[in-house]
């Protein structure tokens, strides 16, 4: 027959493995849901990546018509400035 001590070790092998596959089994399911989540925030960076750009444009828009005026008033300073000089 086998001894105690031959049975004491089969069944801590047992427990051990059907431990470790459970624990398996659960780091398969967060590995999974934080698969779902890591996609979940690459999605959010994206849209804001779409929203920063909409909202940029214009911007830049805005600055490039400021950029104008100020040149368009400055070229009618030095005409008006001229036209004062010539008369």
């Amino acid at each position: 027959m086998t001894d105690p001590a031959q049975t004491a070790l089969f069944l801590v092998i047992i427990a051990l493995t059907i431990l470790l596959i459970v624990l398996g089994i659960q780091v398969f399911f967060i590995l999974r849901e934080l698969r779902k989540t890591v996609e979940k925030a690459n999605k959010v960076l994206e849209d804001t990546g779409v929203i920063t750009e909409s909202v940029s444009k214009p911007i830049a828009n805005i600055s490039s018509l400021t950029t104008g005026l100020k040149a368009g008033a400055l070229i009618a300073n030095l005409l008006k400035k001229s036209k004062g000089k010539d008369k």
